[in-house]
């Protein structure tokens, strides 16, 4: 319940004027059907009186008919502004909860982004904000106006009728609809969580199915995933069924509990009637007011079904916008991007070796270093450290004079570029692609930067910079792919430029060329990178085994 509040919190703070207006609206449209009920009751009641006993010529009808007429349009009107400023704000307020996550998810370490997949992102993004709408619009809004109501409609009574229909009516109602909607929580949680994680669970496999057709069917596994994301979604709907059983019957224990206090208030009504402690129409308010307080605790049920729903998904957003570690940035970088790497150690925090250990190291400006060394040996991972996506068990990583946690991130970005061994392309031009680096760059530029790479000629012939690629960059080859990411990468200058086997899926003679190329277009940037073939070593000022790096600093 502790993440339900601070998600409730957090929407109250972005849209409080509009929430608190719509909850003194939802106020308003209970007592005005409270009241519309109860004075229709006694206007029936004492209107009959009246002709009973010969008064029906000097009964004021207009008056009664006039406030009837009243209630009914002012209760549906303030329904109207209710509905509208609640849901207006409850959108706006979950946009921004959904850019929050968004740029929460883009800032993410490295680990985190490793374990995160994409339906799972989308999931976050779309189920898990969907799910809190409900905490505005029919958790806390009808619980706060339907209590109030009822405790507003206790004094009325009070005053008009008499203590004990008032004590028996709204205690009836305040303690039977706590029972019955308590028990539906306590019923429905486990069912509602496990029908949304089911649910998340066949979005994720539809997706991997959308995505991966092509694949699935070239090993005809098609149809077996199609089987199997169909029994996840019968597995829903029968989760589904279960929770709508659950809602039916608090429906029904709710419809019974409102019979039982109304029978209740009509048989207190007709005794103190019978003793002349009350007369008929007011008797009537008593009872026509029970049948209405059924509307403060009728749409509460269903919130009851979705609780379990929306605690799992509060829990999942708020432990998603915890937010980043603040670091302390320096206001002076410097224009060069020489490397210091000091007594550099790091371990997994479930692993029972580290994966690199008192590593230093010196880059001056300006220089190319290859780290070589067996797979597993830890070259991704020292990228990933200077690259500040992992966070250093002990030692210390400097760019310049300046201590790696010390540089604001923009900054960072701005002078730093990492191309890793997976890079993804988005479906559009290859225009669009390069303008994602430098959204300033001209045309000249994009030819000048993928004559670098030795691409041009390959994309030349193929529309030029208007070629459209594919999801995931389909429509050029590996080694095209991979050239396209170079290109977009230093086209952004980077001082300091972290590469993982940048070549891999290129002929030792177009490796060379793409080098060459990276090297002239960035003549003075510091080149670091993870390889293990002979071209990128040979080519580099200097080659390190990483395997081999002590603790005294090496240089050139």
């Amino acid at each position: 319940m502790n993440a339900l509040w601070k998600i409730f919190r957090l929407v109250l703070k972005e849209q409080k004027t509009a929430i608190l207006r719509g909850a003194v609206l939802s106020l308003v449209v209970l007592l005005a059907g409270i009241a519309l009920l109860s004075l229709s009751g006694w206007f029936i009641t004492a209107a009959a009186a009246a002709g009973l006993i010969g008064m029906g010529a000097v009964f004021d009808v207009f008056s009664a008919a006039a406030t009837v007429r009243f209630l009914a349009l002012g209760r549906t009107a303030a329904r109207y502004g209710e509905r509208v400023l609640t849901h207006d704000a409850t959108l706006r307020a979950l946009t921004t909860l959904r850019t929050k996550l968004l740029s929460t998810t883009a800032n993410a370490t490295h680990d985190q982004l490793m374990r995160l997949r994409a339906p799972q992102a989308l999931n976050r993004l779309m189920a898990d904000v969907d799910a809190l709408d409900g905490v505005i619009l029919r958790l806390i809004l009808p619980l706060a106006a339907g209590v109030l109501a009822q405790l507003i409609t206790f004094g009325v009574l009070w005053w008009l009728v008499d203590l004990r229909v008032a004590l028996w009516m709204v205690s009836g109602f305040l303690v039977g609809s706590a029972i019955i909607l308590i028990w539906t929580a306590r019923a429905a949680t486990q069912p509602s969580s496990q029908e949304e994680a089911v649910a998340q669970s066949f979005r994720s496999h539809f997706i991997d199915l959308m995505r991966a057709r092509a694949d699935l069917a070239v090993y005809g596994q098609l149809l077996r995933q199609g089987k199997d994301t169909l029994d996840i979604d019968a597995n829903r709907q029968r989760h589904q069924s279960h929770l709508d059983r659950i809602e039916r019957r608090s429906g029904f224990a709710l419809s019974l509990m409102g019979t039982i206090i109304s029978a209740g208030v009509l048989v207190i009504g007709m005794t103190l009637t019978e003793t002349g402690d009350l007369t008929p129409a007011l008797a009537a308010i008593g009872f026509f007011a029970s049948l209405a307080l059924m509307e403060t605790v009728g749409p509460l049920r269903r919130a009851m079904a979705e609780l379990g729903r929306m605690l799992v998904a509060a829990e999942r957003v708020d432990e998603s916008l915890a937010p980043p570690p603040l670091r302390a940035h320096c206001s002076d970088y410097g224009e060069t991007a020489e490397l210091h790497i000091a007594n550099l150690s790091f371990r997994r925090s479930d692993a029972k070796r580290p994966v690199l250990s008192d590593i230093s190291l010196t880059i001056p400006s300006g220089e190319s270093v290859a780290l070589t060394g067996a797979s597993g040996s830890g070259k991704t991972t020292l990228l990933l450290l200077v690259a500040r996506l992992l966070n250093p068990s002990s030692g210390n990583i400097l760019i310049g004079s300046v201590p790696l946690s010390n540089w604001d991130e923009s900054k960072l970005r701005s002078s730093m570029t990492l191309v890793p061994q997976r890079s993804i392309l988005m479906s559009g031009s290859i225009r669009t692609a390069l303008h994602l680096a430098d959204p300033t760059a001209t045309d000249e530029d994009l030819w000048r930067v993928l004559e670098a790479v030795s691409l041009a000629s390959v994309i030349k012939p193929k529309n030029g910079l208007d070629f459209n690629l594919g999801a995931m960059g389909s429509g050029l080859s590996g080694g095209e792919t991979r050239r396209l990411v170079l290109a977009r990468a230093i086209l952004r200058r980077p001082k300091l430029l972290l590469l993982d086997e940048p070549t891999e899926g290129l002929d030792a003679d177009l490796a060379l060329l793409v080098l060459q190329g990276i090297r002239s277009y960035l003549p003075d940037a510091t080149i670091l990178m993870a390889s293990h073939r002979d071209v990128e070593k040979n080519w580099t000022d200097y080659s390190i085994d990483i395997d081999k790096l002590a603790v005294t600093a090496l240089t050139n």
